[in-house]
């Protein structure tokens, strides 16, 4: 099991261990009592380990955006676009942080306020590193949306739904949807139609400083907003999500700089036969 011998290895070179609710979960034997995120965040460690996939790495850089603490993420699930180091790779990665040999890359996040019609006023917010969804709910129908970028109109049309991605997010559902991938380092946001009813419209690569806002003007049934995947409010006729660059951002952990394209080749096959 990867956490007794992680927290062993921490230990022996001076490092004290405090683990969430879920990963103190897997050690009972040992009476580990696990905190919230939040709780985690307000302790200020000097790095915070991932293990697990793409998924868990978004829970903890939402939890974790406010601060400038670096993320060591591990990929212990399937594909991992985010979560680069592999497990072999560990601890050598950790001992290059202890002798401050590491890399570090900062991601940027998104904004996305949630503004209800019917209060008048925004209602939610969040950080985002991968994208924003606004999108139908299970029954088999399109919904109407409108899209604005810095208050001008871009198009009104039907669809299953809308995403904004940050550079970061190019690689997950926006890639899905036909979106481009863009470089982590691109100072942009990107807007991608879900399956439009409309054959003419494109994904729109913005600025990173652009104001975006997607507007639900009609829905079949249940219409949802969905942050990074794992967060999800309904949205009505009228209601507006904006989407700004956040003014945090994610510090990733590496033992050598981001190779983009060899994680493309490796998770998507490119230039195989």
């Amino acid at each position: 099991m990867i956490l007794p011998e992680l927290r062993a290895w921490l230990a022996e070179r001076g490092w004290s261990c405090i683990l969430d609710q879920e990963s103190a979960a897997y050690l009972p034997e040992a009476g580990a009592v696990g905190m919230t995120r939040a709780e985690l965040a307000d302790r200020e460690p000097d790095l915070v380990v991932v293990l697990g996939g793409d998924g868990t790495l978004l829970a903890a850089a939402r939890a974790f955006a406010h601060t400038n603490i670096p993320l060591l993420s591990v990929n212990l699930g399937s594909l991992g676009f985010l979560t680069e180091v592999p497990l072999a790779d560990l601890y050598a990665t950790l001992q290059a942080w202890c002798d401050g040999t590491a890399q570090i890359e900062v991601r940027s996040m998104m904004r996305a306020e949630l503004f209800c019609a019917g209060a008048g006023k925004v209602t939610r917010q969040w950080d985002a590193l991968n994208d924003v969804v606004v999108a139908k709910g299970t029954i088999a129908r399109m919904a109407d949306y409108s899209v604005s970028i810095d208050g001008q109109l871009v198009a009104s049309f039907r669809a299953d739904g809308v995403i904004v991605s940050t550079p970061t997010g190019s690689t997950a559902y926006n890639l899905a949807a036909d979106g481009p991938i863009v470089m982590p380092s691109v100072n942009c946001m990107v807007v991608t139609p879900i399956c439009p009813h409309l054959l003419t419209i494109r994904p729109i690569v913005v600025p990173g400083e652009s104001a975006i806002s997607v507007r639900v003007t009609g829905v079949p049934n249940e219409t949802y907003l969905t942050v990074d995947g794992q967060e999800a409010v309904p949205m009505h006729v009228g209601d507006e999500v904006h989407c700004c660059r956040s003014e945090n951002s994610v510090r990733l952990l590496r033992l050598k700089p981001n190779g983009l394209f060899n994680v493309l080749r490796s998770k998507l096959k490119w230039g195989e036969r």
